[in-house]
């Protein structure tokens, strides 16, 4: 059996570093990388400065070139070869052509963003961005052959919202299946309240600085302040900002965060995935989200092993399918019997809009 070639769409360094850990439990198989990207229009958008709040914007693609590189990884940018079995991909918010044609496993990087207008504003009007809700609207394109999410939580989610139940494996995620691991560390500081800020003046969502450093001050109530600033984040204007409240507290703009929680004795948050470190960790957890929110969706520990299990779904995907694709998705109407297709032509996508349903998916709609 010939061993299968995979690109893998990478994203912030967080969900490059995730599909790096599946692509090494893989065995044989032709891995390549590239950062990710849309079709002719996501390319436009990108380059006249659109998609800067975004993992398909300039910088985070330069990010991910640059670990790409350090770790001698073979890169392909935008899947031009195009001679692929399969792809895998860090997220279903924007699925260029060839990841709507091939078979598609979609891995979970952290939290979703909560519902905003947008959000159900898409789920009437499908044709529009998904990206522009977020990271709301992730697992809903229905796109994928399977997706690997952090949790059973996460699963009854992307089920809830129309995902097919066969779809949706629990593999636990890179990078928050150990979090105990991150106890082995140099961050010289140990036991004060560490706060992890979020990008939301960069994705434009509403963002009170000011009312959080001194909600921060509040909660520390004398104790030893840190803060580390999204790495979205301008760091300078994020600095100044928080000094000009707390001139004590220390900022830092780089480091581990995971780090930083293990050494912390308390945690505050916005809306960023370390609030789930923070609880596998055990520490008190201050977050936007609700606490039972976060216990429910809180990504399974397994011991680093979320790779592997990653690993083998793909695997399963790819013994499946044979480089088909699935004519239907479970966002099409479930009484109509799933039949396989061949590996369709440049010409005709596989994915088409039926009289009954308008597939955000297609390539004139999708960003």
């Amino acid at each position: 059996m010939r061993a299968p070639n995979i690109l893998y769409i990478c994203g912030s360094l967080n969900q490059t570093e995730q599909l790096h850990a599946v692509s090494k439990a893989m065995g044989d198989h032709v891995a390549r990388f590239t950062p990710y990207f849309g079709d002719l229009h996501v390319k436009f958008a990108r380059a006249i400065g659109a998609l800067e709040a975004t993992i398909a914007g300039k910088k985070r693609r330069a990010w991910c070139l640059d670990y790409l590189r350090d770790h001698d990884l073979a890169i392909d940018e935008d899947g031009v070869r195009d001679d692929y079995d399969l792809v895998v991909t860090c997220s279903d918010l924007i699925l260029p052509r060839i990841a709507r044609e091939k078979p598609l496993v979609a891995v979970q990087e952290g939290i979703f963003d909560p519902d905003i207008w947008m959000s159900g504003l898409w789920r009437k009007m499908r044709f529009l961005p998904m990206w522009l809700a977020g990271t709301s609207l992730t697992g809903e394109s229905h796109v994928y052959d399977r997706y690997c999410v952090a949790s059973t939580g996460y699963r009854d989610r992307l089920i809830a919202k129309g995902a097919d139940p066969a779809a949706i494996v629990v593999t636990g995620i890179p990078n928050f299946d150990d979090c105990r691991a991150f106890y082995d560390n140099d961050f010289p500081h140990h036991g004060f309240v560490l706060v992890c800020t979020s990008d939301g003046r960069e994705t434009w969502k509403s963002d009170d600085r000011a009312t959080l450093v001194r909600r921060a001050l509040h909660v520390a109530d004398g104790k030893k302040l840190v803060f580390k600033l999204h790495p979205n984040e301008d760091p300078i204007r994020g600095a100044v900002e928080i000094k000009a409240i707390a001139p004590n507290a220390i900022v830092y703009s780089g480091g581990k965060a995971e780090h930083m929680i293990a050494n912390c004795d308390v945690l505050l948050t916005e809306w960023s995935s370390t609030a789930f470190v923070g609880l596998a960790l055990d520490k008190v957890v201050h977050s936007n989200f609700p606490r039972e929110e976060l216990e429910r969706l809180r990504p399974i520990q397994n011991g680093g092993t979320s790779g592997e299990r990653i690993a083998a779904v793909v695997r399963e995907v790819h013994a499946e399918l044979r480089g088909t694709k699935r004519e239907r998705f479970p966002s099409r109407a479930r009484a109509v019997p799933e039949r396989m297709l061949p590996a369709p032509t440049r010409s005709r996508p596989v994915l088409e809009a039926s009289a009954s349903h308008h597939d955000s998916s297609r390539g004139g709609f999708f960003p």
